[in-house]
C-alpha cells in the first residue's frame, strides 16, 4: 500500500497539500482497538460498491423482486459472493460501530469537548441499524416479509402517533409493495446518504480534537 500511494503522490502529489490531514501527533498508549472506528468505515466503503453492484441486477418490484435476487445468486457472475461479501459486511459494520462505542466509553473519550462527536457516532450506529433493517426486507421472502411485519408492528405501540408512524414507515396499513420500494430508497439512498454526512462530521471533529488516549 506504501508503494502504490508514493507512486499516486508522485502524479498528483497527495502528500503536500494535505500534509496536515495525513500527519497528526498520536497520543501514548494506542493499540488495535482504536482502529475500531477505521475497521467500521471500511467495511462501509464494502458495503458501498458492493451495494452498486447489487444495484444492477436488483428490480425493487413486489412481482420480480423475489426472482432478481436469485438471478443474482445464482446466474450472475460472482453474483453469489458480491451478496455475501454485502451481507457480512453489513454485520461487521454494526459490530465494530457497537465495540468502537464501548471503547469510546471506557476511555471516557466522551466527555467535553467531544460529547458532540459522541452524539453523531450514536447517530450513525442508528443509522446502520436503520440500514439493517430496511435492507433485510429487500430479498422479499417469507422471512424478510414476516420479519419486517413484525418490526413495523412495533412501532404500532408508541402512543398516540404510533398507528400514523406504521402507516409512514410501511406506506400503507400492510406491508406491501409500497413498503418495498420506500424500504428501497431508505436503504440505497436515505441513509447511505446521512451515514455519509455523519461520518464525514465524525472523523471532521476527530481531527480537529486528536484522539484520546489509554488511561
Amino acid at each position: 500500500m506504501g508503494k502504490a500511494f508514493d507512486w499516486l503522490d508522485k502524479k498528483f502529489r497527495i502528500k503536500a497539500p494535505h500534509k496536515g490531514f495525513l500527519r497528526r501527533r498520536l497520543p501514548p498508549g494506542l493499540s488495535y482497538f482504536y482502529c475500531l472506528g477505521g475497521a467500521a468505515f471500511t467495511s462501509y466503503l464494502i458495503l458501498f460498491i458492493t451495494g452498486l453492484m447489487l444495484s444492477l441486477y436488483y428490480i425493487p418490484s413486489e412481482m420480480e423482486a423475489y426472482e432478481s435476487v436469485l438471478t443474482i445468486q445464482r446466474e450472475v457472475h460472482l453474483g453469489w459472493l458480491i451478496r455475501s461479501v454485502h451481507k457480512w459486511s453489513a454485520t461487521l459494520l454494526i459490530v465494530f460501530i457497537l465495540c468502537h462505542t464501548i471503547r469510546v466509553f471506557i476511555s471516557r473519550a466522551y466527555k467535553s469537548p467531544k460529547e458532540l462527536n459522541w452524539i453523531v457516532g450514536c447517530l450513525t450506529l442508528v443509522s446502520a441499524f436503520a440500514s439493517g433493517f430496511t435492507g433485510y426486507l429487500l430479498p422479499w421472502d417469507q422471512k424478510s416479509y414476516w420479519a419486517t411485519t413484525v418490526g413495523t408492528s412495533m412501532a404500532a405501540t408508541i402512543p398516540m402517533m404510533g398507528r400514523h408512524l406504521m402507516y409512514l414507515i410501511r406506506g400503507g396499513m400492510d406491508v406491501g409493495g409500497s413498503t418495498l420500494i420506500r424500504f428501497y430508497s431508505f436503504h440505497v439512498l436515505w441513509l447511505p446518504v446521512t451515514m455519509a454526512v455523519l461520518l464525514w462530521a465524525h472523523f471532521h471533529m476527530v481531527k480537529r480534537l486528536g484522539i484520546k488516549g489509554r488511561l
